[in-house]
């Protein structure tokens, strides 16, 4: 580790790691009530669950960004970051709100209090004082990194990372706009959710990448640099306007089928740019890297990107066949495998790359951490094929054939007990991922001399 300022970094990935196991538990719990629907209704009803299965994704890959950040800026800026301290109250504010969404959602406390009860808005149900706690928490965090970046050197990396943190961070802001009118209300709300995982979370995703492959591979940062920008560009390009694809059917103009069909089809571009980046990079670059499992890591995210975000959601994106495909298990076949390989995946690869340097000793437990990739990968594709299927026959029975919508979910029961036992795959990948981060080598006496294995 080059600078002691970037063991701030650890914290975050150790937050972010614990809201990690909460997430895929929460979405392997959720997946069961698709089995047995009464499953703990009176106890934990599945609108709650649900609440924590993706509010806890959405902070804990949040924190990830926020841990890679800290820990890839002091190295590209070439030095310590401005204030190690903010960065822990910054932590300290995000984990205190986190803290207060659980109990606020489990309890369902404070119902009907604007300030202190939740929102009933998908995805920003956090109530107004959580949220608060997030701008002045973001607040710190980018002027805690621009500081740094300013007085450093600067890099494409950093240019490109900064761009999509302040971009999430502003964008965020529409979180505090609920106008009474639901049109209108869905129109920014949409600038939150898509602007952010298909414009600048991209961004954030394209600049770690890069800097793992640059840390990985020993490709000349000009040539790295220069598929970045192309990335940027073209991720950019398609994601904006992309935004109409999410304005077909609630109450837009009808001009946002064409724009959103257009530019929602170019959107695979950035990720086959970013697979192809990949690839290249690896078979360019001549070192023989410890951490094979970083590069699997990152090689996966970008291969897995391009096929949930890119290929599935290419599938249903033109507005003759999302007219029948909205809302069926197709959207959530392609948010479980884009969520995870663009976002989930590229967190657990700088992790991977990170923790044997934040504590200071050689890349370990390797050969597990390999086994966590391919458990999780494998169980989130088969997840994708079993959803994509369902939500064919959903589409079909219910859009096409106008059967009820309870009839037919009970005819998809078989679909999701599979469903089920994928998402039981990508919990014990999981375990087995953050036990391989933390456990230490088991030490064992050779020779009258303790020896790591």
């Amino acid at each position: 580790m080059k600078y002691q300022s970037q063991k701030v970094a650890y914290a975050y990935f150790l937050v972010a790691m614990i809201l990690f196991a909460v997430q895929v538990s929460g979405g392997l719990l959720a997946g069961w009530i698709y089995v047995q629907p009464n499953f703990l209704s009176e106890l934990l009803p599945f609108n709650v669950i649900r609440m924590l299965h993706t509010n806890s994704l959405i902070v804990w890959l949040l924190l990830g960004f926020f841990g890679a950040a800290y820990f890839l800026v002091p190295e590209e800026s070439e030095r310590e970051l401005h204030s190690p301290m903010l960065a822990y109250v910054q932590l300290g504010i995000l984990v205190l709100g986190t803290a207060g969404v659980v109990v606020t959602y489990v309890f369902d406390l404070f119902a009907g209090n604007w300030f202190l009860g939740k929102e009933g808005r998908e995805f920003i149900e956090q109530p107004v004082w959580v949220k608060l706690g997030i701008v002045v928490a973001a607040l710190i965090f980018l002027y805690n990194i621009t500081m740094t970046v300013l007085k450093g050197r600067k890099t494409a990396i950093t240019n490109v990372l900064l761009l999509g943190l302040w971009g999430l961070v502003l964008l965020f802001l529409f979180a505090f706009y609920n106008p009474e009118n639901l049109v209108l209300d869905k129109m920014f709300w949409w600038y939150i959710v898509h602007l952010w995982v298909e414009g600048t979370w991209e961004l954030v995703m394209a600049s770690i990448l890069a800097f793992l492959l640059l840390k990985l591979t020993g490709v000349d940062r000009e040539v790295i640099e220069k598929w970045l920008y192309i990335i940027v560009a073209t991720a950019l390009f398609s994601g904006i306007l992309g935004t109409g694809h999410h304005y077909y059917w609630i109450g837009l103009p009808g001009y946002w089928q064409w724009i959103g069909s257009i530019f929602s089809s170019l959107e695979i571009i950035p990720f086959f740019a970013m697979m192809s980046f990949s690839f290249v990079m690896v078979w360019k670059g001549k070192r023989d890297h410890p951490n094979k499992a970083a590069l699997l890591w990152a090689l996966g995210a970008s291969t897995v990107a391009f096929f949930g975000a890119g290929v599935w959601g290419f599938l249903h994106t033109l507005h003759g066949v999302n007219y029948y495909t909205h809302g069926t298990q197709i959207t959530a076949a392609h948010g479980h495998l884009a969520f995870y390989g663009a976002y989930v995946a590229v967190n657990l690869a700088i992790i991977t790359y990170a923790m044997p340097i934040l504590r200071g000793r050689d890349p370990y437990n390797q050969v597990l951490n390999m086994v966590s990739f391919w458990l999780m990968t494998g169980g989130m594709s088969f997840m994708t094929f079993v959803l994509t299927f369902a939500g064919t026959v959903q589409t079909h029975m219910q859009r096409v054939l106008g059967e009820n919508f309870m009839d037919v979910q009970e005819g998809l029961g078989l679909f999701y007990i599979m469903r089920w036992g994928s998402g039981a795959a990508v919990v014990l990948g999981a375990i087995l991922f953050i036990y391989a981060q933390l456990a230490p080598r088991r030490e064992v006496i050779k020779r009258g001399e303790a020896k790591e294995v």
